[in-house]
This record gives structure tokens, sequence and C-alpha cells, in this order.
């Protein structure tokens, strides 16, 4: 029997018993579609946290204050007089190679008012560059320049939310608002950036460092040894390959001055933008890989199934085989047409499960903001993969059919 009456004969069979085999094809269809929908919404959840870092600036290395408690928890175990002061960022600055630009801040907790209109959100006093650094730009009025550091001035440039807050439909330049009862003029508004994992990034303003250290919080704005706190140490390097070589030479330099001991702790940390999107990286995409073996479980299910179908069917047609053999039909033919029919099962579910699985991912990608990414390696893996399994569990039920001797076939009732 060549393949083409192979293939005729299967169809013929599989249209006689179409409820059957709908039944059993939906089994691996729902296998196919969820190792499909999941794999592409694991490999989206990756780009988006990928965006959300390079939004915020690309090859950035930001040095801040205290150590970053590995493997859970955060904080300064060194106490509170431990900072970083305006010295080290002017060290930095002068002795580190490879820098692009930099920017520091300095902030805290900030109680907006303006007539009856309130919100609290984290202030942040910062220098000019910051903007460039951390790719912000304002969409309505002007950022924070060198005019305002050098004069200490009063004005503030507000993220959206708080705009929104204060300002509703209103348009806030030039108007003055209270930041811990202390008047502060609008000057511009910024861009909007959008909630993330890391939550309201709209929900923060700006003022100039040289304001926030010694007019809104002079109180917390001193190191032990008199030098202006700052926050952060925001440096953007020329290229990734630089990185290493720049961090290497942070760690160095602050170590040296801040008279640390070879075996003791850093009393900060430099935290590169590239270590942690690989490291966000690698835990989505071993979640990714944990969810789709978890969704090619059902597949085994639907494997199951298609056993079971081909099993009652090799009893049902018992007679049928052993009249094909009595007029000349062979084992081989017999395993042949069982098998295509395992196969034509598992390849029709399949090709049912891709179209669930890309449907599944836009539904996704209307309710979040997440936009996942079906790959043609993903759509290959799950659909190879329902093959194998209709191969599989149909080779038993084939080979049983295909041992059938004629004569006990004709004789069965």
């Amino acid at each position: 029997m060549n393949i083409i009456e192979v293939i005729r004969l299967s169809l013929h069979t599989l249209a006689a018993n179409k409820l059957r085999a709908a039944l059993t094809m939906f089994g691996i269809s729902i296998g196919v579609g969820a190792v499909i929908a999941l794999l592409a919404i694991g490999t989206g959840v990756q780009t988006y946290i990928t965006q959300q870092f390079t939004s915020s600036g690309t090859n950035l290395i930001a040095v801040i204050p205290g150590q970053i408690q590995r493997g859970g928890g955060g904080g300064n175990p060194f106490g509170p007089q431990v900072g970083l002061g305006m010295s080290d960022y002017r060290a930095v600055v002068g002795s580190v190679p490879f820098l692009l630009d930099t920017a520091v801040d300095f902030g805290g907790l900030g109680s907006f008012t303006y007539e009856s209109n309130q919100s609290e959100v984290n202030v942040s006093g910062v220098t000019p560059s910051y903007s460039t650094v951390r790719n912000w730009s304002t969409r309505i009025g002007r950022f924070i320049d060198d005019g305002d550091n050098g004069g200490r001035s009063r004005v503030v440039v507000l993220g959206q939310t708080v705009a929104n807050d204060l300002f509703p439909g209103l348009n806030p330049l030039d108007e003055v608002v209270k930041i811990n009862n202390v008047p502060f003029r609008v000057i511009g508004v910024m861009e909007t950036k959008g909630s993330s994992f890391l939550g309201d990034q709209d929900a923060t303003a700006f003022i100039p460092l040289t304001t926030a250290q010694e007019r809104l919080f002079q109180a917390s704005a001193q190191t032990k040894g008199g030098d202006r706190r700052i926050n952060t140490i925001y440096l953007q390097v020329q290229d990734d390959s630089a990185r290493p070589i720049v961090t290497a030479a942070v760690n160095a330099l602050l170590r040296e001055r801040h008279h640390i001991a070879v075996d003791d702790p850093n009393d900060f940390s430099v935290v590169s933008q590239t270590e942690l999107i690989n490291t966000f990286g690698a835990v989505t995409e071993v979640l990714t890989v944990f969810l789709g073996a978890i969704a090619a479980i059902s597949l085994l299910v639907g494997g199951i199934g298609i056993m079971n179908i081909m099993l009652v069917s090799v009893t049902e047609r018992t007679r049928e085989i052993g009249l094909r053999k009595a007029i000349g039909a062979t084992s081989r033919a017999i395993l042949g047409q069982f098998l295509a029919e395992a196969m034509f099962l598992s390849l029709l579910g399949g090709m049912i499960g891709i179209a669930i699985g890309v449907g599944g991912a836009y539904a996704v990608s209307r309710v979040a903001d997440i936009h996942p990414e079906v790959q043609l390696s993903a759509v290959t893996l799950a659909v190879g993969f329902s093959l194998a399994v209709g191969l599989f569990f149909g080779i038993y039920p084939a080979r049983r059919a295909s041992r059938l001797n004629p004569i006990d076939a004709l004789r069965f009732e």
C-alpha cells in the first residue's frame, strides 16, 4: 500500500468518527496552545523587563550607600551615618575613565499642596544632567538647569501623576505649590513613564540638588564628616564593554576614600543596569521553561487519549483487519495505517493548538501591559512534540493491530 492510499484511508476512518476524533484532537490542541502561549508570554515578559530598565537610560551604573543584601532584604547595615557625599561624586568624576555623563540625586518624601489638592510623593534633588542620563525629558516647560542649582532656586518639575493630582485638567506652569510647607514654582512637567514592576514612575518630582540639600531636607543632608549627602551617583559609561573597568575603578576609589580594610565589606554598592537586566532575564527564562514544561504535561495526557482511542479502534475493526490480511494486506501496511491515523490526530490537533496559542497570547496583550512574542521556534517545538507524542502513543495500538492473526480476526464477534 503506498503512502497516498494510507493517508486516504486514515482520513476516511477519522471522518467516520468525527466526534470521537474531535475530542481526541482537542486534548492535543490544549497542550500545544498552552505551550505556545506560555512561551510567548515568557518572552514578552523578558522584553518588557529589558525595556523598563533601558527606558531609565542606557549603559547605566548606579552607586548607592550601604550594601544590597543578596538573597533578600536590603538596607544599610553600617548605620545612619554611613553614606555618599558630594566629595565622593567629585572624586569619581575626576578619576574614573570611560564616563559619558554623570548625575546625582538626593531627596526624600514630600507633601505637596495646591489650594485644596494634595499629593505625597518622593522628591528628588538632582543635577541638570539627570534628565539626559535617565533618558527622561519634559513634556511641557523645562528641566532643572545650572542657574537653578547655583542659585538654590525653589523651582520644581512635576511627574505626570503629581501634575494630575494637583492640577487636574489645568496647566501647572508658573503655578506655586507647597512642598513640606515651602513654596516652589512649577517650571515643567515630565513625560509620562507609566507604571512598572518598580511602581508608578510618574509619582515623583524634581528640584535642584542644592535646594534639596540646603533648604528642603537640610536636617538629613550631612554626612558624619560634614559633607553634603547624596542618595545615588549615576554613571553613564561609553559602552557596555567599559562597564567592568568602570565598576572596578569605582570600587577601588571609594574603598580607599572610605578607609575600608582589605577584608571588610564595602559600605556602598555598585549596581550595573546590565547585571540587573541579566539577573531578571535569567529568572524569567527559568520560569518560562518551567511553565512550558507544566503545559507540556497536557500533551502527554492528550497522547494517552490518542492511545486509548486507537485501542478502541483496533477492537472495533478487528474483523476489518482480518479481512484485509486475508486478501493480502501485510502487517507493515496495517501498522502504517494505524500509525498514520494517530499522527493525523496529533497533527490536526497541533494545527488547532497553534491558533489557540496565538489567540491566548493576543488576549493577554489586551489585558496586560505585556506584548507576548510568538516565536517560530516555540511553534515548531510544540507541534514537533505533539507529533512525537502521537507517534509514541500510536505505536502500541498499531503493532497490536498488525499482529492480529487473520483467522482469529475473521472469527471475532
